[in-house]
């Protein structure tokens, strides 16, 4: 079977992880993708993490990022290899690129060009240095996470330069589609997925900043191990403190939501406590499905690979670069991802690509008259729509009274306003764009008038649990006698086959599972979920595949089924794990803010109440430039910048952190070149100068909320043309003027519930 990007050319210049990353998911996905490297090879290829001892040859996480790429060697891009390229993919800020030989000349008006840079190509910040680490502390991510009486904890790991290379990658199809150039800014990407658009809900809900905080419960120490929860539902809520024989905290209003349990986190702690203890990992995972409630035992390098569900699924892969990895996370009925491949010697082959004749340029939103049918719910799936609506797809959000999106009920409750559920945050920040009708899909009367949807369609997209769309009587084959070039694109969280197929999971079980809580969170303390941001990860994945599945129909004109399981795109982002331990033996843990790239990185206290900076020493250079900082004091005169000196250059720079002024030490360390940042509550990202001058925050009126900030994709330009839709607010216009039911035809569907504008039982 062919791959959906067969013959596509996609030229990869860059040395972060993120384009690394766009690059292996065009490459999966069929791609003829040629990386450029300088002379002296690519960064990764000596990439290992601290606590692994460095090797001859090329880094196993290298080999599992370029498998399957070609590689050119130049300290500029010739401009023969770019003129032939259908995409770019330029991991540069606009002085590296010049450095490239390739200057905004170069790269402006080029549809096919997608910039990654840390801040974008416009704005103040454009060439201000940065890390994952630091960005982080910009984008409100680690000001959110840990316990009030310490420092606040970065995710360990490198997600962000993941969910950058997956907007990366989807911007790639999207501007082959005549959308670009696209300039990606990785913090743009890390504030809409890495917090949870807290600026909107500091608005909505008018509730103040909350602090470091964990959710309760999240991780706990069981009999023989660790096991973590993730509850999204007050339902879920009543279910767990069954489960755990404390039904009486059910009875208490405020622990409904995870603002209450947290500020009641001793006293649930210390009823719940006797329970973990006295079960083993498997007996309260196993308890917990049987009760609906989304736990899993915290999975790390050493464990995943042997899981029941990963060995049925064949989850992981035999490397031909020797190691064990995991498959490229989807499944396509009709062009499967590549296999894995070994990565290329370094410059092993001269310019592959022929001119290509003048390519046809297109104008207006690249998915203009692109139908979808939205089934999803919560976080992940409207992120995947949510992309899609935003570069014009008309996107119909179809929810029902009996059960409208989850996360309209999951952010709180607001006594003073009728319609509490239209004020949810997440569903404001991932929702903007679309239309809404309801449809009761249980009822004949319902799924006849979602077929009549279907059969009009391009794609549609759910991320229920498999049984869902089985028990409607909607397979993919039935969607398929509607109409046969339908896409549909299924997002469970542990894929539609296995032993776990029927589990409930978030993103916080998927985080937890798959590795990202075991490295993240203070090193004598619990494994820390990062909260929530592979939902958008996996998002952002359905979004790119659905354009790949496009592409695929363009050229063929053949639908597919598409499997996007959220575990199988989290094991991917936490895939160094894995790696290190079947090649070293290594098993990575927590470092703390310490991380596992730079001998020398921490979140430090500075002057104030409750004032931290993040700072990264990447390199001698660093380290030379922050010794002039410092003034040259004697402590530092012998000590030589590695993983020896670390815990006395850490010591000492606590020391002096906590005489400084937070944002004037910031200013001077970035002055001197050094990545800084100040950890900003998340909310407080509605200021940061490179977001408001690169047009981040669009504001759009909401009938009910009034104008609202909502985020625009991480990349620049105009999108957000409407807010976010009250519950059914379409269902006229949708169901009467397209569908061509009559006034009466709707209040009869109204009087049996079939749709409407209210939840039932509110």
């Amino acid at each position: 079977m062919a791959s959906p990007l067969s013959g596509m050319r996609v030229l990869e210049i860059g040395d972060r992880i993120a384009t690394a990353y766009c690059g292996k998911l065009l490459r999966d996905a069929g791609a003829d993708v040629v990386m450029l490297e300088p002379p002296a090879g690519h960064r990764l290829r000596h990439y290992r993490p601290a606590g692994v001892a460095a090797a001859e040859g090329d880094a196993p996480f290298f080999a599992f990022l370029a498998g399957g790429k070609r590689s050119i060697t130049s300290a500029t891009v010739p401009r023969g290899l770019l003129d032939a390229a259908d995409i770019v993919i330029l991991g540069a800020s606009p002085d590296e690129a010049a450095a490239l030989g390739l200057d905004r000349d170069h790269i402006s008006g080029r549809t096919e060009v997608i910039t990654v840079s840390d801040f974008g190509w416009t704005g103040p910040w454009a060439e201000m240095p940065a890390t994952e680490f630091t960005l982080q502390g910009w984008c409100g991510s680690t000001g959110s996470r840990g316990e009030p009486d310490r420092a606040p904890i970065a995710v360990g790991g490198d997600l962000g330069e993941f969910i950058a290379g997956s907007y990366g990658a989807f911007f790639a199809l999207a501007a082959h589609r005549g959308g670009g150039p696209f300039d990606l800014s990785v913090l743009e990407a890390m504030t809409t997925s890495m917090q949870v658009f807290s600026w909107l809900r500091k608005e909505l809900m008018l509730l103040e900043v909350l602090g470091r905080s964990t959710e309760v419960p999240s991780v706990e120490r069981a009999k023989d191990g660790y096991v973590g929860i993730s509850m999204a539902t007050g339902q879920q809520w009543q279910d767990f403190c069954a489960m755990v024989g404390c039904a009486d905290l059910a009875d208490i209003p405020e622990l409904r939501f995870q603002v209450g349990r947290w500020e009641q986190r001793d006293l649930i702690r210390s009823r719940t406590a006797e329970f973990f203890a006295t079960h083993t990992v498997d007996e309260i995972v196993e308890l917990a499905a049987l009760f609906r409630i989304p736990m899993t035992a915290i999975g790390n390098g050493e464990t995943l690979y042997g899981m029941d569900h990963f060995i049925d699924r064949q989850s992981f892969d035999d490397h031909p670069a020797g190691f064990r990895a995991p498959r490229a996370p989807w499944r396509m009925s009709a062009t499967p991802p590549l296999p894995p491949a070994l990565p290329p010697v370094l410059g092993d082959t001269e310019s592959p690509w022929q001119p290509r004749d003048s390519k046809a340029q297109r104008t207006g939103l690249p998915l203009a008259g692109v139908r979808i049918v939205d089934l999803t719910a919560f976080w992940a799936g409207p992120t995947a729509t949510h992309l899609l609506a935003m570069l014009g797809a008309e996107v119909v959000k179809i929810e029902s009274v009996q059960r409208p999106d989850g996360m309209r009920f999951a952010g709180g409750f607001r006594e003073d306003v009728e319609r509490w559920w239209e004020y949810s945050w997440v569903f404001h920040g991932v929702n903007s764009g679309k239309r809404s009708i309801t449809l009761d899909l249980g009822s004949e009367e319902g799924r006849r008038l979602f077929g009549r949807m279907v059969a009009g369609a391009d794609v549609v997209v759910e991320n229920f649990t498999p049984r869902v769309m089985e028990n409607f009587g909607l397979s993919y084959e039935q969607l398929r006698e509607l109409n046969e070039q339908i896409i549909e694109v299924r997002m469970p969280g542990f894929g539609l086959d296995g032993p776990w197929r029927d589990r409930v999971g978030f993103a916080m079980t998927m985080e937890q599972l798959a590795g990202l809580a075991w490295l993240t969170g203070y090193p004598d303390g619990l494994p820390t979920a990062p909260r929530g941001a592979c939902d958008p990860l996996a998002g952002v994945h359905a979004a790119f595949l659905t354009l790949a599945a496009l592409e695929h129909r363009r050229r063929t004109g053949q639908g597919q089924l598409i499997e996007l399981p959220m575990i199988d795109v989290v094991l991917n982002a936490s895939a160094l794990q894995v790696i290190e331990r079947d090649v070293s033996g290594v098993l990575l843990r927590r470092r703390g803010n310490r991380g596992h790239e730079f001998a020398v990185q921490n979140v430090y206290a500075c002057a104030g109440d409750d004032q931290w900076i993040a700072v990264s020493i990447r390199h001698h250079r660093d380290w030379k430039a922050l010794k002039e900082v410092l003034g040259q004091p004697v402590w530092a005169h012998s000590l030589v910048y590695g993983e020896d000196a670390a815990d006395s250059i850490d010591s000492h720079l606590t020391d002096w952190f906590a005489a400084q002024a937070r944002d004037a030490a910031v200013a001077t360390l970035l002055a001197a070149g050094i990545p800084a940042a100040p950890v900003v509550q998340p909310p407080e990202v509605i200021d940061n100068p490179a977001l408001q001058a690169r047009g981040f925050f669009q504001t759009v009126t909401h009938p009910l909320c009034g104008p609202l900030p909502y985020p625009r994709p991480p990349v620049t330009g105009h999108f957000v043309t409407s807010a976010a839709p009250l519950l059914g607010q379409d269902n006229t216009e949708i169901l009467g003027r397209s569908l061509g039911l009559t006034a009466q035809d709707l209040v009869r569907l109204e009087e049996g519930t079939i749709i409407g504008t209210w939840p039932l039982g509110l």
